[in-house]
């Protein structure tokens, strides 16, 4: 890997004003309020909060996925501008399990091993069995079993328009998404 950074500073620029925008436009009036209103700073304060929590989300997705895609701790690590030690004991093991069927409830499995280049197959194969996704993670997607087949779909950051146009296709969303992706399920007709 090259020293070079990997985004150019307009680039940079433009996500740290995307995020800018999208606390001040979170509430409506809030930018305005400012001027006048000593509440629109706690306002603001609270928005701000809430941006921060999801970058915060955002990068241990990232990272996650970065690994899933086959890059070492070693080269997280130095994108982070932190060694690999730092990199890994501050993202490592911080994963979702997968959950429990309950008793006498459906069947499930936990399909592992995968990576952003596998999953959608394995996904694939598993819907053709019957079996659709009930919950995902870094390297690996827990599934369900049906008595139909079931086609999934991965979608980057769809959207409020597009997640509706799936939705209205019959796409089921499967979580609340894990950056940069978002996972959607249909089930398919018989002999599909």
């Amino acid at each position: 890997m090259s020293e070079q950074p990997l985004l150019h500073p307009a680039e940079m620029d433009r996500i740290r004003e995307g995020i800018a925008a999208a606390v001040l436009g979170a509430s409506e009036g809030l930018a305005a309020s400012l001027e006048h209103d000593p509440h629109g700073y706690l306002r603001l304060l609270d928005a701000s909060r809430v941006g921060a929590e999801e970058a915060s989300r955002l990068l241990r997705e990232a990272v996650q996925t970065a690994r899933a895609a086959g890059h070492s701790w070693d080269t997280v690590g130095r994108v982070l501008g932190v060694s690999r030690q730092a990199a890994q004991q501050r993202f490592a093991g911080k994963t979702t399990a997968p959950s429990a069927a309950g008793p006498g409830g459906p069947a499930r499995r936990t399909l592992s091993g995968l990576t952003a280049f596998n999953e959608m197959a394995a996904l694939e194969e598993a819907g053709r069995d019957g079996w659709h996704m009930v919950g995902y993670g870094p390297f690996f997607h827990e599934v369900e079993a049906s008595g139909h087949p079931w086609e999934h779909s991965r979608v980057a950051l769809p959207s409020p328009a597009r997640h509706r146009r799936l939705q209205n296709e019959g796409w089921i969303p499967v979580g609340r998404g894990w950056f940069p992706w978002r996972y959607y399920k249909r089930p398919l007709g018989p002999g599909t």
